[in-house]
């Protein structure tokens, strides 16, 4: 099972979905004697995974401007770019002699990975809210300063009055006689 990647959005495509648009650039590759021409040297293939996608891409968008693409994310910092886990999902297109020991290891390690890929996640998310996370304990430190005679005043030298636990004790209702008469 093959899955491509969405030239805009860089969304996985499963087969049998999304669109693919062809574009004929009506280039030529020349060969030693003969003009030769393959057909896949002047076609490009875009694949998309939906069609607002499509429509993007017909209206000249850029994906590193448009705010809910990949491009833009790892473009502005909001995505991890470089991590070693991503090398697993690169699109290899040498096919592999099958080894049944390599399969069984990446098998094995796959949730391995995906926990690594994980926690380093989430450290990337907590990196990217510090700065904010000052800028906004800042802006809460001057605002106070600034208004800190809206607060009510309180005393804090007078000693509180602790209360008094009341004991009180619980009565059981006595049991009436049944209603039922025998």
């Amino acid at each position: 099972m093959r899955l491509e990647k969405c030239w805009f959005c860089s969304s996985t495509i499963y087969p049998g979905h999304g669109i693919q648009f062809v574009r004929n650039d009506a280039k030529a590759l020349a060969c030693t004697d003969d003009l030769y021409y393959n057909i896949n040297a002047y076609l490009d293939i875009f694949r998309f995974c939906r069609s607002k996608c499509h429509k993007n891409f017909k209206m000249k968008r850029n994906p590193r401007k448009v705010k809910w693409t990949k491009a833009y994310r790892r473009l502005h910092g909001k995505d991890m770019t470089q991590d070693a886990t991503f090398e697993f999902e690169r699109k290899r297109n040498r096919p592999e002699r099958y080894d049944r020991n390599v399969t069984e290891q990446t098998l094995k390690a796959i949730p391995v990975i995906l926990k690594t890929r994980h926690e380093r996640l989430k450290k990337h998310i907590s990196d990217r809210h510090k700065p904010g996370k000052k800028v906004e304990e800042k802006s809460a430190a001057k605002e106070l300063e600034q208004s800190i005679d809206l607060l009510p005043i309180k005393d804090f030298n007078v000693t509180k009055t602790e209360k008094q636990k009341v004991k009180v004790k619980v009565v059981e209702p006595q049991a009436e006689d049944s209603f039922m008469e025998e």
